[in-house]
């Protein structure tokens, strides 16, 4: 077989930047436990040394921490001085949790599911699902830390005004039910911005309930925040004004099933806001940086997830708004319009 010399050197070159690139994952993680982007944000050039009595850190590791940094073009290097700094644009990413680019919990998700590697690779010979609960514990906490600055930054600012009719209903006291809720951080939100509504939040996952519970005690709004175990197909209660799916439904092994349960769920004149993770609706249009992100957390997460589960559809996290539109529209929703979207989400409006 004859090989292209160029195309060669060219493949071998992004395969060897991807090595890095994953290899980087684990010391992004590292840099955020130790609080070591945390210590370099504002603090100008430092040496190894400094850094390392900054955050009580060992100066060998550290010294190979930042170089490999600098390697990634993360933090800067200025070798005269031999000092590094971490540049602001950098900072705002990795040392700002309160901003909407907030990345390290991505690279969290991504150390954890290297982890599973293992069972999702049994699950390729058998056929057989991996459900949530079955990873590693980081990839709940990770997809929280990921998804939160992203939801901070629209859900209250552009998705529910999107929605017809319900920031009115929400800020006059509606009944809002948030299901695969996880952590419970779309749920706080909502409950924050919006006091005179009630909100209760439903996950299988008891963990996370858990952890959703104590959140919202530290939020403050507990009395008006509940969480709840359940699934998506048997979640309590009826009238509810709004129920909202977040980067959830292609998750779940029956989503028509669901969505049928969301419809007897909802008031009659009641919303359901559908937030899925973006796609175009044909394989080679989601051929880009984040469908290799979805494509790939699709492989790993969601779609053993659901195969895993009754029915097990697999809708996978690059579905589309057409396949969505299909699920929707099976389970007897007749009024579906995209409301919104932004680089990484389709906003989905239903009504019965």
């Amino acid at each position: 077989m004859a090989l292209d010399e160029a195309k060669l050197h060219e493949f071998v070159g992004k395969a060897v930047g991807d090595m890095g690139a994953a290899l980087g994952a684990a010391l992004v993680v590292i840099g955020d436990k130790l609080g070591l982007y945390k210590a370099m944000a504002g603090a100008g050039a430092l040496t190894p040394g400094e850094l390392a009595k900054r955050t009580g850190t060992a100066e060998r590791y550290i010294r190979e921490w930042l170089a490999a940094q600098a390697a990634a073009g993360y933090i800067a290097f200025d070798a005269a001085s031999g000092t590094y700094t971490l540049p602001p644009e950098q900072a705002f990413c990795l040392a700002d949790e309160t901003s909407p680019t907030f990345l390290p919990g991505g690279f969290q998700v991504a150390a954890a599911v290297i982890k599973d590697e293992p069972k999702i690779a049994e699950a390729f010979r058998t056929g057989k699902g991996v459900g949530w609960h079955e990873h590693d514990p980081g990839l709940f906490e990770g997809t929280e830390r990921f998804f939160r600055p992203n939801y901070a930054a629209n859900l209250v600012a552009s998705w529910i005004p999107a929605l017809d009719g319900v920031e009115e209903k929400l800020r006059r006291g509606a009944r809002v039910a948030d299901i695969g809720c996880g952590h419970g951080a779309s749920t706080i939100l909502l409950a924050n911005a919006y006091p005179k509504s009630t909100f209760v939040g439903f996950d299988y996952h008891e963990p996370s309930i858990s952890w959703a519970r104590k959140a919202a005690s530290r939020a403050g709004v507990a009395e008006r925040v509940r969480f709840e175990v359940a699934a998506s197909k048997s979640y309590p209660g009826t009238g509810y004004d709004l129920v909202a799916f977040f980067d959830c439904l292609h998750d779940m092994g029956d989503p028509v099933g669901a969505a049928r349960h969301v419809r007897q769920s909802l008031a009659p004149d009641g919303t359901w806001l559908l937030v899925e993770p973006f796609a175009n609706d044909e394989v080679q249009d989601n051929l880009n940086p984040v469908g290799r992100v979805f494509y790939s957390i699709s492989t790993l997460v969601c779609t053993p997830n659901s195969l895993s589960k009754e029915v097990g559809l697999g809708l996978g996290a690059q579905a589309g708004e057409g396949r969505l539109r299909e699920v929707l529209g099976q389970a007897g929703f007749t009024r579906v319009r995209r409301a919104t979207e932004t680089p990484f989400n389709l906003v989905l409006e239903a009504r019965p």
